[in-house]
């Protein structure tokens, strides 16, 4: 027996993983594939791709919500319900499968428009009849955000086994006919997935948290790669915002991508002009508006509850706000020392070479550069001296 994990938000790396998981169980020889869900949810266009695998392959797919305390709310429970075998583990959740969105005063607010909810209710209760499950019960996840735990799936007909472990499980299904085959899986040995090195860096940029600060943290470094060149962070810059693009599928919102480069240009002008400020605020206020355009919290591209729409969202806009208080007070900074009174020490006390005779004017190199200079007295060439004051681009000197 086969099985795989899906322990987090359902991205497009979830699609590979299952696809390479099915066809490493089909070419083992396994009974099933054992699908193991812990999941907020995910994007909607990766879970119809994760329901066709599961209807077109020949393999039977059993879904189960594990270990105890585990939850499978939105894109999770339409992949419970869509499997040829569904189970639970005791104390686990699924349900919540009603689209939401953020509200403008950070709240979450159902999405009351019909034709995309209608299409998942319609969709969601076709593979409940198809799998034999409750039509009705599967209908209320989307309408009425039911959430519904082991023992009440069970009684509901929602799911077919409640199981504390997957060995208990393959004992309990061991017999049962899925498409076409008699399950033999009574003390099978459950063998985990082990995706490879592309899928599992696939998987870790996929996450919408991840690949959103990656392409944050690479703006900001091109920002400062800009206004200081020569010091690498423009190539960490678009490497971050290259790995960033990876982990989204290049789903870009347009919209988004021109605030923050329009951001982006702001703060760079700011840096290079006496708006003391005006710019950099502009730019920030870009950014900031991008970066909340960016979260992935939209319908129906994401499926995710609410609460997990707004840690994404915090998890945008808050690199901005501590971006945009440092360049606050970079930019405060900056105004004071504009403002400020020129104001020269020179370089007194600092030694110097007479390049030629001082009589009483001559040269003298300092710091590698040459200077006029004048002494109240004769220096040879040669002699080192010793600055007493600076007068515009004339040096006033004495011998050591």
């Amino acid at each position: 027996m086969l099985a795989i994990d899906l322990d987090d938000a359902i991205t497009p790396s979830s699609d590979d993983l299952l696809r390479q998981a099915i066809e490493e169980a089909d070419d083992r020889g396994c009974q099933a594939l054992l699908v193991i869900l812990d999941t907020p949810g995910g994007g909607l266009q990766e879970t119809m791709e994760i329901l066709r695998l599961i209807e077109e392959t020949e393999l039977p797919v059993i879904a189960y919500v594990y270990p105890q305390g585990s939850t499978a709310w939105s894109a999770g429970t339409m992949i419970l319900i869509s499997s040829d075998l569904a189970a639970m583990a005791p104390h686990t959740i699924i349900g919540s499968a009603q689209p939401v969105r953020l509200s403008p005063t950070g709240g979450t607010e159902p999405i009351n428009d019909t034709k995309t909810t209608n299409a998942i209710v319609a969709l969601i209760e076709e593979k409940a009849r198809r799998h034999g499950r409750n039509a009705t019960a599967a209908r209320e996840f989307v309408l009425s955000n039911l959430n519904l735990n082991a023992e009440e799936a069970l009684s509901f007909g929602v799911i077919e086994q409640v199981s504390p472990d997957p060995e208990a499980l393959l004992a309990a299904i061991d017999g049962l006919t899925v498409k076409n085959r008699t399950l033999d899986t009574a003390g099978a040995k459950i063998v985990y997935f082990e995706p490879p090195i592309r899928l599992w860096l696939l998987q870790l940029l996929s996450d919408p948290m991840i690949s959103g600060l990656l392409m944050l943290i690479g703006l900001y470094a091109l920002i400062f790669g800009i206004s200081n060149p020569g010091i690498g962070a423009e190539v960490f810059g678009l490497l971050c915002l290259a790995l960033g693009l990876i982990g989204t599928g290049f789903d870009v919102n347009i919209g988004a991508v021109f605030l923050i480069l329009l951001g982006m240009g702001l703060i760079v002008a700011e840096l290079h002009s006496h708006s003391f400020g005006l710019l950099g605020l502009a730019g920030l206020i870009c950014i900031v508006a991008g970066s909340i355009l960016f979260a992935p919290v939209g319908y129906p591209q994401w499926y995710y509850p609410g609460s997990y729409q707004r840690s994404m969202a915090v998890t945008f806009v808050v690199p901005s706000l501590i971006m945009g208080i440092f360049f606050a007070l970079a930019i405060y900074k900056v105004a004071q020392a504009r403002l400020r009174k020129p104001f020269d020490a020179g370089p007194a006390g600092e030694e110097a070479e007479a390049l030629d005779r001082i009589d009483p004017r001559g040269h003298v190199l300092y710091n590698g550069e040459y200077w006029a200079a004048e002494a109240v007295e004769i220096v040879e060439a040669g002699e080192r001296v010793v600055i007493v004051a600076k007068e515009g681009s004339l040096l006033k000197v004495r011998k050591r």
